[in-house]
């Protein structure tokens, strides 16, 4: 996983250090710790990796925010198994019934700064449009009009794409992300960007002091001002022509913006 202060915001399945071997030995570990505990339900052991040993870390007794990867890779869904098991009924596979495909990829928005230390951003989210496409799953809690606060978690969604390779569930979260459209709070989608587009995050070389090693003090790229300007002048057009076609016809009083002609913005002409 890619981490900022200890906690996760990019998370994938398999683990690009994964081996069947490994896994089992997880595995094995995982549950004589679980039954150690006497713990029976749904829950994620966590392990930290490193030189190609594994060493536990905690139990969280429940599904962990990144279980959609799992769900994508797997083909099962963990939240129903969970309410099952709490019924009283048995898992529905065994072990060796579950089956690994593919490659997912996990992206949480934050209502966050990350180029002001990662602290919380507050206020409205004035527009929300999600990415929708096949092989692209997005929780979320939020909507258009949602007023967001400091007092809670700041987690907004979470993006999980998935593909038959690492390359292309990467290639298909960038798109995903470019499709995420969430203004009136900052969020770290430039910086998720940054992130899956660097070469050792392609090439899987990664720690979880990933951002402090790669992108440390990252600041948002500044936005071309031909481009701005060009975006500008498209938005304001089609402002005019959605509102001439919803009017039927009938004389409307013109605003500044849709009258002004050529214009210019940082002495880019326009017209």
């Amino acid at each position: 996983s890619i981490q900022r202060r200890h906690q996760k915001i990019i998370e994938e399945s398999p683990s690009v250090v994964m081996t069947d071997e490994l896994r089992k030995r997880m595995g094995e570990a995982a549950i004589k710790i679980v039954k150690a505990a006497g713990y029976r339900n749904a829950g994620t052991v966590e392990f930290l990796y490193n030189n190609g040993e594994f060493y536990f870390m905690e139990v969280n007794a429940r599904l962990q925010v990144e279980h959609p990867v799992t769900e994508f890779v797997t083909g099962e869904d963990l939240v129903a198994w969970q309410i099952a098991i709490a019924a009283g009924e048995e898992l529905p596979k065994k072990q060796a019934e579950i089956h690994f495909r593919g490659h997912a990829i996990e992206c949480r928005i934050y209502a966050e700064d990350p180029a002001n230390q990662y602290l919380p951003s507050s206020g409205k989210i004035l527009v929300l449009e999600e990415p929708q496409s096949p092989g692209v799953r997005v929780d979320s809690g939020i909507r258009q009009g949602s007023d967001v606060s400091v007092y809670y978690d700041p987690i907004l969604s979470k993006v999980t794409t998935y593909s038959d390779t690492r390359e292309r569930a990467i290639q298909k979260m960038l798109s995903a992300l470019n499709h995420y459209i969430l203004l009136g709070v900052r969020t770290p989608i430039e910086l998720l960007k940054d992130v899956l587009r660097h070469p050792e995050f392609k090439s899987g070389n990664l720690t979880t002091h990933f951002l402090n090693d790669h992108l440390p003090g990252w600041k948002p790229a500044s936005p071309d001002k031909k481009e701005l300007a060009r975006a500008l002048f498209a938005a304001s057009q089609a402002a005019a022509a959605s509102q001439a076609k919803s009017n039927g016809g009938v004389p409307v009083m013109q605003t500044p913006w849709q009258t002004l002609g050529s214009w210019e913005i940082a002495k880019e002409s326009l017209s």
